[in-house]
């Protein structure tokens, strides 16, 4: 009897407000950005301007402390799409030979689960990797905005990354620098003088609000919509309409310009995305071009911003936000100017795991609110799940996520998860990462050889300036972390 009752009392809230008769299953419009750090008006940034993810989490739950699983498009992705960790799909760089089926097979992805169960499930824009993708996941074929060929400056966005997929399926690599390289072909930034449907973003969202529109003509038909915009990525190509949002002069140049002090040199590096581009200087920054640079990222993230207000529009305009979850989130956080990193993750730091995440659904009792504990991207399967009223995949023994349903219908703010995890290669070692409440802890090893550690205490120092792993004082806190690692997430759930 009481077993009964306390899975009674764990049943979603979509679950106990309907049956299968009286309401049809929630549908889900599932939003991602790519390389949006969490600066973001919802996060008390004075600085962007971002009214419509605002708005976004006005009407739902804001996580405040979301985690990717490793800090680089498809590998984070695969990890969400799966609700597997890295350490399971073994997907640890882009490639497009490494798919979410390379190393599991008969894995049963998010949006499959949904299409099993009913849903017309639709990828549209970068969900998976470009040029990596799951048809298993979809009722049709993927589809991509760069098929309306939209502007995008000298060059697309859709070009580079047609044409460096082209160079690593050849194996002909471009170099990392100079004329003619295929990935330098355009700027790293650009204000485009032209309307928002011009470019990739604007004709994504565009076709994203028709496919909404059809969806209401059938409201018996459950959906699952992934829109994925290929924004704040470099380069950031927008409107000028957006770059005028932003005054280059008034924006602040990170202090910290330097790596973390005392941290193995393998580990406290970027990726060079940013420098594949045309024009950028070498080594550090000058000012106004950095304070440019920022201004162009700004400006990616207002486009975005934008678009996604035109798809909550018309979830309003057709009705369909009275029984639609609503989910925004990125694929990992992003440097701007820290630790003298531009335009980069591919680490395992605090800034580039650290992610926007926004979950609303119809009739929230936390709307508004914002959830302080930890939750990570993998969590999204079982969350989704939960909140639809959907059983348990065939393979749920395998998702190594935990469903924060809870966190949307009760107290945002009781306990939670007691850490958050990530992993990354560098150097022919794997890190992996745990933030806790006070600390963030690192481990590098090759293979079963513990090869360094990193700890940074985020209390006195958030920006994670000094590693203080080597330091006699705090040997006690390391043995206390170590078997807190050793736990991994099983151990750290609520």
């Amino acid at each position: 009897m009481h077993r009964l009752a306390l899975c009674f009392l764990l049943l979603s809230p979509f679950t106990l407000l309907r049956s299968a008769e009286a309401q049809p299953r929630p549908n889900v419009l599932f939003i991602a950005a790519d390389d949006m750090r969490p600066q973001l008006g919802l996060y008390r940034d004075r600085v962007v301007k971002s009214p419509n993810l605002d708005r976004l989490a006005a009407r739902g739950l804001a996580f405040d402390r979301a985690f990717c699983q490793m800090a680089l498009c498809s590998p984070s992705r695969i990890s969400l799409l799966s609700g597997r960790r890295p350490a399971t799909t073994q997907v640890y760089t882009i490639d497009p030979a490494l798919t979410v089926r390379t190393h599991q097979p008969d894995v049963t992805t998010l949006p499959q689960h949904f299409k099993n169960h009913g849903y017309f499930t639709r990828s549209m824009g970068k969900i998976y990797h470009v040029g990596i993708d799951d048809d298993a996941s979809w009722s049709v074929p993927a589809w991509h905005a760069s098929q309306l060929a939209p502007r995008g400056g000298p060059i697309t966005r859709a070009a580079q990354e047609a044409r460096r997929a082209e160079g690593k399926r050849t194996g002909k690599a471009p170099p990392q620098k100079g004329k003619g390289n295929v990935a330098t072909a355009g700027p790293a930034f650009e204000a485009v003088d032209c309307a928002d449907d011009e470019l990739l973003d604007g004709a994504c969202a565009r076709e994203a609000a028709k496919q909404l529109r059809e969806f209401a003509k059938k409201p018996e038909q459950p959906f699952f919509l992934a829109v994925g915009f290929a924004n704040p990525h470099v380069p950031w190509i927008a409107p000028k309409k957006y770059f005028d949002l932003y005054d280059p002069a008034q924006l602040a140049i990170p202090a910290n310009n330097y790596p973390p002090k005392d941290a193995p040199d393998f580990a406290a590096t970027t990726g060079n995305d940013f420098r594949w581009y045309a024009g950028v200087p070498e080594g550090q920054l000058p000012a106004d071009y950095a304070r440019r640079c920022l201004q162009a990222y700004f400006a990616a993230i207002s486009y975005v911003d934008a678009q996604i207000g035109r798809l909550l529009d018309t979830l309003d305009e057709t009705g369909l936000a009275k029984n639609t979850i609503v989910v925004f989130w990125s694929d990992h956080g992003y440097y701007m100017g820290e630790h003298a990193w531009w335009g980069g993750k591919h680490n395992n730091y605090h800034g580039a795991t650290r992610v926007p995440l926004i979950v609303a659904t119809p009739g929230q009792k936390t709307a508004g609110r914002h959830a302080t504990g930890f939750v990570e991207l993998v969590d999204l399967f079982p969350s989704l799940s939960e909140l639809a009223g959907l059983p348990p995949p065939r393979d749920a023994a395998g998702l190594e996520g935990t469903s924060f349903a809870p966190l949307l219908s009760a107290d945002p703010d009781r306990p939670w998860k007691k850490a958050a995890f990530s992993q990354y290669p560098k150097g022919g070692n794997l890190g992996t990462a745990m933030e806790t409440d006070r600390w963030r802890y690192v481990e590098w090893r090759k293979g079963d050889t513990l090869v360094a550690r990193e700890l940074y205490d985020r209390r006195a120092d958030a920006a994670e300036n000094q590693n203080l792993a080597t330091r006699p004082e705090h040997a006690a806190t390391i043995a206390e972390l170590e078997k807190q690692l050793a736990a991994g997430w099983r151990g750290a759930r609520p």
